[in-house]
């Protein structure tokens, strides 16, 4: 995480709008951090994708934050920190947050789509093993056999860790008070106590979300405005020269 990167991110959150964060090394600790950061000045983490080319970074969605709770909070840090918009005078990151912030992002990136993509790809090596066997003939049965073989083994042992990994994400967020939510895909997400998913389908299409109910005193939930002029977020304070 860099300081020009927090530097843009609190710059777009001047405008009050939802805004994307990309970690090119594909980073889950350094977009948790910065989640940190935002949480910090009014605004929640939302959801992650992979994206770039062969999906070698992650996008990560942030929105404005409007509960009660949230706007206390920025109020106080850019009281406390007015100088935070130079990237480097930021409250003090705390651990316990950035873990949960990670099983967030760690569960949305693996959780049940992944397991749909590994099943597709078994399905996709057992037709294209198939097809060899039968183009090439009996000469490569037994070579399309042994390359099926692999392909399963690999994809049984993938499939074996990330439900593993999710099984130990989702036990974290529970005992921090976070539920289980499906959207009307089946796709799975851990919201805090009042949180609410978008109406439907993919966060990062879906603009403007529900509008959702404060809850002062839960954690933040994943919001963005509705559709209107652009405008600018009452909490932003420009640093001080």
């Amino acid at each position: 995480m860099s300081k020009r990167q927090i530097q843009k991110m609190l710059r777009l959150m001047a405008g009050g709008e939802p805004v994307q964060v990309t970690s090119a090394m594909a980073s889950v600790k350094k977009l948790a951090k910065l989640a940190f950061v935002a949480q910090q000045f009014g605004y929640e983490y939302a959801d992650v994708r992979q994206g770039g080319a062969n999906n070698s970074s992650l996008v990560m969605l942030i929105v404005p934050d409007p509960s009660p709770y949230a706007r206390a909070r920025a109020a106080q840090n850019w009281a406390q920190y007015p100088n935070a918009g130079d990237g480097v005078s930021l409250p003090p990151f705390v651990p316990d947050a950035l873990e949960l912030l990670k099983a967030r992002i760690n569960f949305d990136l693996t959780g049940k789509g992944t397991e749909k993509r590994m099943l597709f790809a078994a399905i996709g090596a057992t037709v294209g093993a198939g097809a060899v066997a039968v183009q090439d003939g009996g000469g490569a049965l037994l070579w399309a056999g042994v390359l099926w073989v692999v392909l399963m083994g690999i994809l049984g042992i993938g499939f074996v860790v990330n439900r593993r990994r999710n099984a130990k994400f989702a036990a974290r967020l529970q005992a921090a008070g976070f539920m289980p939510v499906a959207d009307e895909s089946g796709r799975v997400r851990y919201l805090p106590p009042g949180g609410q998913l978008p109406g439907h389908g993919n966060p990062f299409a879906q603009q403007p979300y529900p509008q959702p109910q404060p809850y002062p005193q839960a954690p933040p939930q994943p919001y963005a405005p509705q559709p209107h002029a652009p405008r600018q977020n009452p909490y932003w304070q420009p640093p001080s020269h």
